[in-house]
Order: C-alpha cells, then sequence, then structure tokens
C-alpha cells in the first residue's frame, strides 16, 4: 500500500523518508496518548487512593511515550528509500532505541508490582508485622531485579554490534581470572552484597522495625544492598553497613510483635501507703487509651537507707505508646502524691546526740 502511494505521488525520496518518518512518531503519539486517555478514564478520581491504572500510567507513560514511536517508526522503516549504509545506521538507531524504550517499560512493570504490593500490605495497621516482613523482601527483589534489567539491556545493546560481539567471546577466555581479581577487589562490597541476601530473607531487621543500636532507638527506614538506614526519635539518621547486623549484638523491639512492657519509678519515703498508691496506680490506667489491658503491676523492687523505690509495670501495643504511658503514669501519681501523700516524699533523716539535743533546746 505505501510503495503504491509513493509510486502515485511521485515524491522525491528525501521527502517521502520525512513524511514517513514523521508519520511514523505522529502515529506512536497518538497511539500513546489515546491509550493514556482510555487509563485516566478508567482510574479513580480520588489521588489519594490507590490506583492500579494511575500506577501504570505514573511509572509506564514514559518508557510507553519513547516505546510506541519507536515501534511503529521500525515497522515503517522497510518503505524508506535510503541507501544501504545509512539504512543500516537508521536500523542500528532503532533498534538499539526499542532495546532501551523495552528496558524501561519492564523497570517501570516491576515498580507497577512494588506499588501494589506496598498498597496491599500497608504498614499503617496495628499489628504490621506481616507487612513488614513482605515490605523488607520487596524492597531488596526491587532492587536486585532493576539491576538486573539494566545489565541485561546494556549487554543487548553490545550484542546488537558485531564487533563487540567478538571481542565479548574473546573476553570470556579472561573471565575466570578477572573474576578473581575483581573479587579481591571487592571483597568488602560482596560481603555486604551476601549479607544484604542474607538480612533480606531470614529477616533480623525489617523495614519499619524499632531498633536500639550504638545506644539509640529509632525506626529502619531503608535497607539497601550496602547499608542501613535507621531513623532516629529526633530526626537524626544512624546509618550502618548492612553487615553490622550480621557480625554484632542488637535490640529488635519488634522482631515478633510490637506489644511491648513499660516501666515507670517512683521513688518515695518509707512512710508512704503502698496500697492507697496502687489503687490510685490501678484507677487513672482503667480504660486509658495507650493501655492495652494485659500488663499492671506496682510492686517494691528496691529499699535503699533513704527511699524506697515503687515500679508501676504497664503494657502497651508499641514502643511508642509505652513511652507515653510511662509519661503519664509517673505524672498523675505525682501530682496525686503532692495533693493527698506529701509527707511521704523522700527525706534525709538526721539523729542527735542527747547533748546537741540540749544545746538546740537552750540557743
Amino acid at each position: 500500500m505505501l510503495e503504491n502511494l509513493q509510486k502515485d505521488l511521485h515524491l522525491p525520496p528525501i521527502v517521502w523518508n520525512i513524511l514517513l518518518g514523521c508519520a511514523a512518531l505522529i502515529t506512536g503519539f497518538l497511539c500513546k496518548y489515546l491509550l493514556a486517555l482510555i487509563l485516566k478514564l478508567t482510574a479513580g478520581k480520588n489521588a489519594t487512593d490507590y490506583s492500579l491504572i494511575r500506577s501504570i500510567l505514573k511509572r509506564l507513560g514514559k518508557p510507553i511515550n519513547y516505546f510506541l514511536p519507536v515501534l511503529v517508526l521500525d515497522m515503517v522503516l522497510p518503505f524508506m528509500e535510503l541507501a544501504k549504509k545509512p539504512m543500516d545506521v537508521l536500523n542500528r538507531i532503532v533498534e538499539i532505541s526499542l532495546i532501551i524504550a523495552f528496558g524501561l517499560i519492564l523497570a517501570g512493570l516491576v515498580k507497577v508490582f512494588e506499588d501494589y504490593v506496598m498498597h496491599a500490605y500497608d504498614l499503617k495497621k496495628e499489628d504490621n508485622l506481616r507487612e513488614r516482613k513482605m515490605r523488607t523482601q520487596l524492597q531488596f527483589v526491587r532492587k536486585l531485579a532493576i539491576s538486573m534489567i539494566f545489565v541485561l539491556t546494556l549487554c543487548a545493546v553490545l550484542l546488537s554490534f558485531d564487533s563487540l560481539r567478538k571481542i565479548g567471546a574473546g573476553l570470556l577466555t579472561g573471565v575466570g581470572v578477572g573474576g578473581i581479581i575483581v573479587g579481591f577487589a571487592a571483597q568488602r562490597s560482596l560481603s555486604n552484597f551476601l549479607a544484604g541476601m542474607q538480612l533480606a530473607f531470614t529477616q533480623p531487621i525489617r523495614i519499619d522495625d524499632v531498633l536500639v543500636v550504638e545506644g539509640e532507638w529509632g525506626r529502619v527506614e531503608e535497607i539497601t544492598l550496602t547499608y542501613v538506614v535507621l531513623g532516629i526519635w529526633d530526626q537524626r539518621k544512624l546509618i550502618l553497613p548492612i553487615n553490622y547486623f550480621i557480625e554484632k549484638p542488637f535490640q529488635n523491639w519488634t522482631r515478633t510483635g510490637s506489644a511491648i512492657l513499660g516501666t515507670a519509678f517512683l521513688y518515695l519515703d518509707y512512710t508512704a501507703p503502698i496500697d492507697i498508691l496502687r489503687v490510685e496506680f490501678e484507677r487513672i490506667l482503667k480504660d486509658h487509651p495507650l493501655w492495652d489491658k494485659r500488663v499492671q503491676v506496682m510492686q517494691v523492687t528496691n529499699i535503699t537507707d533513704r527511699s524506697v523505690e515503687v515500679r508501676m509495670l504497664v503494657s502497651a501495643n508499641s514502643s511508642g505508646k509505652a513511652f507515653d504511658l510511662r509519661c503519664f503514669l509517673r505524672e498523675n501519681m505525682l501530682s496525686f502524691i503532692q495533693a493527698n501523700h506529701a509527707y511521704c516524699l523522700p527525706k534525709t533523716r538526721a539523729l542527735l546526740e542527747e547533748n546537741e539535743q540540749k544545746l538546740l533546746a537552750q540557743g
């Protein structure tokens, strides 16, 4: 059909080639915009809610924008009137563009899958142990998949050149020696990479886990192939090599669940009415939204030469709630003691000898 059209129009080859190329590119862009329009019409209106269509538009919009016009151009190349050498060059450019665009589409598909899994396993749930496990594995698999796609795309581009293909065949003989050299040179990096794989699937830590590392309390924000980012409670970031979590001990407060016990201490005089304080402790704790109703214990845990140590042991669904609940107990118990039993606050006692008592009486 296109050949007959060229004969009927009697256009010069250069004009015919330009028209054919422009028509191919315009057709590709029209197909892309029509597809995008259809997807937008079927997507939800609320931008805050998850939508598979919106995820596809976001992740695959640009790759398809490059892929479709080049694909249509590749389909009309046989109908162009070009000399052999320019045609070979144009064919090679179109072929490489298609390979790169297809690689971008594959990377976009990985991200679409990631969006779906992140929506299905939402971290906002109260008990999000399963979600944190999946997200930790997903983050590692996503980075590994995109890295493999990039490497395979680069290999496909290089193998499209005959000269590079011959060079590649010659380089295969040096892969063994090169691998040993690279292994020694990148021993630390390979160690971190293997530690990352072990970390992702054995999961001593997960995304959003609460850890105490190097004396710092924080949450796991990111796990890469080589390091872990810990968000400290005061908004600092603690960055540690990933093999740290394989080689050194640390505290994980959410390893099997987020529920935790918390303690608050009172230091009082020997005259403190423990039974009355225990009743008040149970009263202010009852029906408090931060308490999960599992544990409530008040006990005298130590007696020193000057004071009595009273421990209040409570439970909460998370470490953050436990911290707030402990602060609440301290403040309210202190207010109760000040208002009703101020005499039982810690005192320093002194024993006066008889002569000193007489001198004080005469003075």
